[in-house]
């Protein structure tokens, strides 16, 4: 069986994402890294949302070996993923206008910790209103999201606003409006997202820059290792007592 063209064709296209967010972002990644590394420096605790498929860069550096223990997945109920029924559901909810600030109302979420919002177009109510009302609680919050989406589209949300218009840093995907990097004779849609694999990139980049700001400082950053190697559950039990005020995946 020969190699698959259109295979080669979106490994191509997300390795150009990819180093375009490595060149083009290096100093929003930094700002970031710094943010958390402060919030974790100065006893705060940290926090990622997102909403359907953005859902999965959020959860992706959480409890995870070689990750920070201490961030921790904000979750509104119906928008995690696909594991609701009707899945449509979950994107209905994403305009619900006040789900966001009920959510951080019941929420640990409080003044001096950060929170890092997650989604793609950043045009509906529900991330909208949640930058907007966790920086209304004094947190520092941190948006990924494609900017295109701000010129090509409308905002959902009452305010006109999007996502980035909300927060103190900015990720930019660089993802084209619609996620799809390829078309091809005889298929009728646009297909092939790399949302995922440019965010999840963009995430593991601002948690490497929080540990490397955290050794600068003397701190050792509190990451989780592996389960499946050697002393993996030890040291992770050690660090989960060492900040188990701030870990709240566990409770």
């Amino acid at each position: 069986m020969s190699d698959s063209k259109l295979a080669g064709q979106f490994f191509d296209a997300a390795i150009g994402l990819l180093e375009r967010v490595r060149d083009e972002e290096a100093g929003a990644v930094a700002a970031a890294g710094a943010a958390i590394a402060d919030t974790v420096a100065s006893g705060g605790r940290l926090f990622a949302f997102g909403a359907g498929h953005s859902s999965l860069a959020a959860q992706d550096v959480v409890y995870r070996a070689g990750g920070l223990a201490l961030m921790n997945l904000l979750t509104v109920p119906g928008t995690v993923g696909v594991d609701v029924m009707p899945a449509t559901l979950g994107s209905a909810l994403e305009r619900v206008d006040g789900l966001a600030s009920a959510v951080l109302d019941s929420s640990p979420a409080t003044s001096g910790d950060l929170l890092v919002i997650i989604s793609l177009s950043g045009r509906n109510a529900l991330p909208v209103e949640m930058a907007q009302n966790a920086r209304a609680l004094g947190l520092t919050v941190v948006g990924v999201t494609s900017v295109a989406y701000t010129t090509g589209t409308k905002s959902r949300h009452a305010s006109g606003g999007f996502l980035r218009d909300h927060c103190d840093i900015v990720l930019d995907s660089k993802i084209a409006i619609g996620d799809a990097e390829l078309t091809a004779e005889g298929v009728e849609a646009p297909f092939a997202p790399a949302s995922t694999v440019v965010t999840s990139a963009l995430m593991q980049a601002v948690m490497a820059t929080a540990a490397e700001e955290l050794v600068a400082r003397g701190i050792e950053p509190p990451l989780l290792r592996s389960g499946n190697v050697d002393g993996g559950h030890e040291w992770n039990g050690r660090v989960m007592r060492e900040y188990g005020d701030r870990i709240f995946y566990r409770h």
